[in-house]
């Protein structure tokens, strides 16, 4: 991995790109009540946290937040964990997370909502890097980036000014 580093996203594209998002997800679940943002650990849970507070700015839909627990490095291998089952009256969860690459993490971050009441799941990430191993496609996209594979982007949702760069 390079230590040069490319900025890919300012603060500010970011916050455009994250209520462009909810207003996405506000249109397409206009007649639902509540919907659940569950993030996967880390940046995911922090974009599942700002999605939830845009729509709840924009919109009369309720947003809860769930975090996904999961090891992103042995996903595989990870126990599935849920912070809190969704409300039942989400009737739409929205698996959300920082950097769509393999889809492997999506896949098994589906696995516990699986076997649930909810109506319909849909992907929301930031940058949907397209090297696409297994059968998932964002509903909602920040960002559609051309990447090679050994090249590796970065998402600080932490700090005060949010950035992605490109390694």
């Amino acid at each position: 991995m390079s230590d040069i580093k490319t900025l890919v996203l300012t603060d500010r594209q970011i916050r455009q790109k994250i209520t462009r998002m909810a207003y996405e997800i506000y249109e397409r679940n206009l007649h639902e009540e509540q919907v659940a943002f569950a993030g996967i650990t880390g940046m995911g849970h922090r974009l599942a946290i700002l999605l939830a507070d845009t729509l709840a700015g924009i919109s009369p839909i309720k947003a809860e937040v769930i975090e996904i627990v999961l090891d992103k490095a042995n996903v595989d291998k990870s126990e599935i964990k849920l912070s809190k089952s969704p409300s039942a009256k989400s009737h739409c969860v929205i698996i959300v997370d920082d950097v769509l690459n393999t889809g492997k993490t999506l896949v098994y971050a589906l696995q516990p909502f699986l076997n649930s009441a909810v109506k319909k799941i849909e992907v929301a990430v930031l940058v949907n890097r397209s090297h696409k191993l297994f059968p998932v496609t964002p509903d909602y996209t920040g960002l559609e980036l051309a990447t090679t594979l050994s090249e590796h982007i970065s998402v600080d949702l932490q700090s005060e000014n949010h950035t992605v760069h490109l390694h």
